[in-house]
């Protein structure tokens, strides 16, 4: 997979991020390469919830 191809995938897992959990903001949602581990710990103080629920989330998406 390719940078283009990744992006697209991030864009279209955000937007049904947002549809999910409206309280999801474009900076809580902000993809930087090797920042994951940091959007994934803000995602689970906002969402109250775990890493492994977020997996299961983003897997199901």
């Amino acid at each position: 997979m390719n940078t283009t191809e990744a992006t697209g995938n991030w864009n279209e897992l955000k937007g049904k991020l947002k549809q999910q959990f409206a309280l999801l903001t474009d900076n809580d949602l902000l993809f930087t390469k090797g920042k994951k581990d940091e959007m994934i710990g803000k995602l689970q103080v906002k969402l109250g919830k775990t890493k492994e629920e977020l997996d299961n989330i983003l897997a199901k998406l």
